[in-house]
């Protein structure tokens, strides 16, 4: 199990707690610190939808222009504008096994294995 995200982050935060309360081995990954890889975020993009991982409510979203935010229209613009900037990623996000989670929503994580 590998949860990706910053550790600063509030909800990633959460996340760990209910993780090593529940005995949940867990690998983090700060993907500010220690980056994505273009592959990684494609097999996530392809899994999910970009949709799902652009996280436009924070304020890394809202700091970009108007112009950069309309240049976010299909995969491989939303890929390349997340690996430029790491904190656009909705997270944490939470690979276990073939599974995927992002966010976090403790009724999501009851269900790990």
């Amino acid at each position: 199990m590998k949860l990706y995200g910053i550790p600063n982050c509030d909800t990633v935060k959460k996340a760990r707690t209910w993780l090593n309360e529940h005995g949940k081995v867990h690998e983090f990954h700060d993907f500010k610190k220690q980056g994505l890889s273009a592959a990684l975020l494609q097999g996530w993009v392809d899994q999910l939808g970009w949709q799902v991982l652009v996280n436009k409510q924070g304020t890394t979203w809202r700091k970009l222009s108007p112009e950069q935010q309309a240049a976010v229209v299909d995969a491989p613009s939303a890929i390349a504008l997340m690996l430029g900037q790491p904190s656009l990623i909705k997270r944490p996000v939470l690979a276990h096994g073939e599974q995927l989670l992002v966010g976090f929503k403790p009724e999501q994580y009851q269900g790990l294995a």
